[in-house]
């Protein structure tokens, strides 16, 4: 049995990203789904469920992802070198 995968699983490779490009990406779209829920619980419990919800909860999450985003980024190598400093090798 061999381990083919065609070209309509998953995406077109020709589209990929390098793996050199993983940590930007694993920073990127961290930051972009925590914000988004951190965000949506703070303003909901500031604002509470109102017909305003979205366009406040965009607003939230843009301004704290342009402060997120960078702070991953830097912040990720620091949690990686401590990860391996607590965790025994694999």
């Amino acid at each position: 049995m061999t381990n083919k995968v065609s070209p309509s699983t998953l995406s077109d490779a020709r589209f990929r990203l390098p793996p050199g490009y993983a940590p930007f990406m694993t920073s990127l779209l961290l930051s972009i789904f925590m914000c988004a829920f951190v965000s949506l619980v703070s303003t909901i419990k500031s604002e509470g469920i109102t017909s305003d919800l979205l366009g406040a909860w965009l607003s939230a999450w843009l301004i704290s992802w342009l402060l997120a985003f960078p702070v991953v980024l830097v912040v990720m190598p620091i949690v990686r070198r401590l990860v391996r400093l607590i965790c025994r090798p694999v």
